[in-house]
C-alpha cells in the first residue's frame, strides 16, 4: 500500500506530501534489506500500511526530519509486529 492514499487524508503542504512519500520508500527499503519477515509477501501489505500510518502520525506530532521519520516508524514495526 503507498502512502499517497492515506497522505490525501491529512493536512499537508505538497512539498511535506513529497518528502513523506519518499520517507515511506526509504523506510520500506530498510526493511526489506533488513531480511525481517515483514517484507514477505505474507506480511507485505500490513507492514507497508503500519510504517504509512507511523510516518504520518510522527508528521503530524511535528516531526519533519526525514531520517528521524524513517528510522522511528521502521523501529516502530519492528517493536509491534516481528
Amino acid at each position: 500500500m503507498p502512502i499517497i492514499p492515506l497522505l490525501k487524508q491529512a493536512a499537508f503542504e505538497p512539498e511535506m506530501v513529497e518528502t513523506l512519500a519518499s520517507v515511506f520508500e526509504a523506510a520500506w527499503q530498510k526493511v526489506e534489506q533488513s531480511g525481517s519477515k515483514l517484507s514477505s509477501p505474507a506480511y507485505k501489505r500490513a507492514a507497508k500500511e503500519i510504517i504509512a500510518k507511523r510516518i504520518i502520525e510522527m508528521a503530524q506530532r511535528g516531526e519533519r526530519d526525514p531520517s528521524e521519520l524513517a528510522d522511528d516508524a521502521v523501529a516502530y514495526l519492528e517493536r509491534s509486529y516481528a
